[in-house]
């Protein structure tokens, strides 16, 4: 876990039983990690788009008196880091990229420990025909990572459409022989998304999933969940870190199959046989 304000925020919600606008809440503060410890359960609640009473509820649930003794514990653990009024400098379009770089600055914290890269390595390596899905805002993603997987993984099924045959194309990995399935799941999260990673769960998948937060709806339905935070403050969300995330986990894939190597300089060969790239 990082040591940053947002690592240790996220470190004291882990373990608790926290309703979907508990989730939302703890959300927004481990993005305004360096803002929360002085803001009123008034200004936390717009914020986070709740009713000052769920923040009050929320800081009950963490085992607090009520909001005051939440915010005094946060001043005492997740203090603001000393450059932090920094972030008020540059036009919104500053802002925004330097938002993506503290998420890239937490990402690169979480992966200090690379046990859980390296469990979810195994997992997509191993399952043969391997899904990956990714709805909507994910679809991109899902589709960037299905796209350089297929290099070295012999059989990646790509699940970026929606509707009723979603879950047939569950079953039908499953009959193939799929033993995993990733999904990157990012705001906002389309119900059927979170639905088609419960089915996958009742049919035997074990669920790989990159979401925003480790209070994503996605999280129930998820055997390994690893976190990369997406940059809000534009009219649409940034995915950078989702997508480096994408890309690590790649890595640790390709670390796992014994022959991607061999993979990447047959399709190379073939590649500059055919001219397909200008050089």
């Amino acid at each position: 876990m990082s040591d940053s304000p947002a690592g240790r925020l996220q470190a004291l919600f882990e373990g608790h039983r926290l309703t979907p606008t508990q989730r939302r809440i703890a959300h927004c503060m481990v993005r305004r990690a360096g803002d929360v410890p002085f803001l009123s359960s008034v200004e936390l609640a717009e914020l986070a788009g709740v009713s000052q009473p769920s923040v009050t509820r929320f800081a009950v649930a963490l085992g607090f008196d009520g909001y005051p003794a939440l915010r005094r514990h946060l001043r005492e653990v997740a203090p603001p880091e000393p450059d932090a009024a920094d972030g008020a400098l540059g036009n919104e379009y500053q802002q925004a990229v330097l938002a993506e770089i503290e998420n890239l600055k937490h990402l690169a914290g979480l992966l200090a420990d690379p046990a859980p890269v390296e469990r979810a390595g195994r997992l997509l390596a191993g399952s043969r025909p391997l899904p990956v899905l990714g709805l909507r805002a994910a679809s991109s993603q899902a589709r960037g990572f299905a796209y350089f997987a297929a290099k070295v993984h012999p059989d990646v099924r790509l699940l970026d459409e929606g509707g009723s045959m979603l879950t047939d194309r569950v079953d039908a990995a499953v009959r193939a022989g799929a033993t995993a399935l990733l999904c990157f799941a990012l705001p906002r999260h389309p119900r059927e998304v979170v639905e088609a990673l419960e089915y996958a769960r009742t049919a035997g998948l074990a669920v790989v999933t990159v979401a925003e937060s480790a209070f994503a709806p996605v999280a129930a339905h998820s055997d390994l969940l690893i976190p990369a935070a997406v940059g809000t403050g534009l009219a649409f969300d940034t995915a950078c870190a989702p997508m480096l995330l994408g890309r690590v986990l790649l890595e640790a894939m390709a670390d796992e199959l014994p022959d991607a190597q061999a993979r990447l300089e047959e399709f190379d060969a073939k590649a500059a046989a055919r001219g397909l790239f200008v050089e």
